[in-house]
């Protein structure tokens, strides 16, 4: 009943609010989802366009709804912007509505190859959507979405280039960093315990296994079997550290690390990662690269 009513909601707002033919001075406006996307496109567009995102700092997209606010911001767009792949599974429909209604739409997980992407049975697209912790992906993504924006707004085909190559130049000195950063970390150190399953691309790009409690989807609980299973891992592997997540509720990370210590093995929480949404806008965590950054350095000193 529920997505019958925002369906519903949403055909009555794009036929109402529909805005008119812009004015030579209004903006291109798009609109996003994750904070990730809302960054890359605040990057890529400047002051140039109109950016909108609809989820914020800590927000799970995995569960997120929208509001009839949401709708309205999706029915004026000139261009939506989402991850795909079901990241955003309780909006598919939304989507699939805009969609039949002739609203132009991107999924940046359309923009990768079967090679870039993990496959996963656990998850409904049979694919892992936490495509952004590839750094290599994320570059992927920034030269193709800089063609589709010029494709769809010819305007500010001069800002896109130039915005564009600047930041795949800030994409691979990242990439550099990084590796010489976790080079400080052995390679048999490198195990990554967080509350779920979002670190499988950080994983194959940086050599390190990833163990989530709640598999690739927010929306599965952990149960008292997977505390069990993964604590007897971290004590057969010598785990130093675990990590939460900004998105992810503490309560079953600090129950594993309850389950380790009662066992005589201690481990520590190494501090809480960025996994689904980004940090603060005001702050570096706010931005993808300050956010890569921050993971990483937490990761690798809390488990050196």
């Amino acid at each position: 009943m529920k997505k019958i009513s925002l369906l519903l909601v949403l055909f009555i707002v794009f036929v109402a609010c529909k805005p008119a033919q812009k004015t030579e001075n209004e903006k291109f406006t798009v609109v996003t989802t994750t904070t990730m996307i809302t960054d890359l496109v605040k990057v890529l567009g400047g002051d140039a366009i109109e950016v909108k995102g609809i989820m914020g700092a800590g927000v799970d997209p995995h569960l997120y709804k929208a509001s009839e606010g949401d709708v309205t911001k999706l029915s004026q767009a000139d261009l939506i912007i989402y991850n795909g792949l079901h990241l955003e599974g309780k909006l598919v429909d939304v989507f699939e509505k805009m969609n039949q209604m002739g609203k132009q739409t991107l999924a940046l997980g359309d923009f990768l190859s079967h090679e870039q992407i993990i496959n996963s049975e656990a998850f409904a697209s049979s694919h892992d959507p936490h495509i952004w912790f590839s750094i290599n992906n994320w570059k992927s993504i920034t030269e193709l979405l800089v063609n589709e924006l010029i494709k769809k707004d010819p305007e500010n085909t001069a800002i896109y280039t130039k915005n564009g190559t600047a930041y795949v130049k800030q994409l691979r000195a990242l990439k550099d960093e990084m590796e010489a950063k976790i080079a400080e970390l052995p390679i048999e150190k490198r195990i990554l315990v967080t509350a779920h399953d979002a670190f499988s691309y950080f994983g194959k790009e940086f050599d390190f296994e990833v163990v989530g409690l709640q598999g690739l989807s927010t929306a599965t609980e952990a149960g008292v079997k997977d505390v069990q299973r993964i604590s007897d891992y971290i004590i057969k592997n010598k785990v130093k550290a675990i990590f939460v997540e900004s998105s992810v509720p503490k309560r079953t990370v600090e129950a594993l690390q309850a389950s380790v210590n009662s066992k005589g093995q201690k481990v520590i929480i190494g501090g809480e990662l960025f996994s689904d949404a980004l940090g603060n806008p005001t702050e570096e965590t706010g931005k993808y690269i300050g956010m890569f950054k921050y993971n990483v350095n937490t990761i690798v000193d809390a488990l050196k």
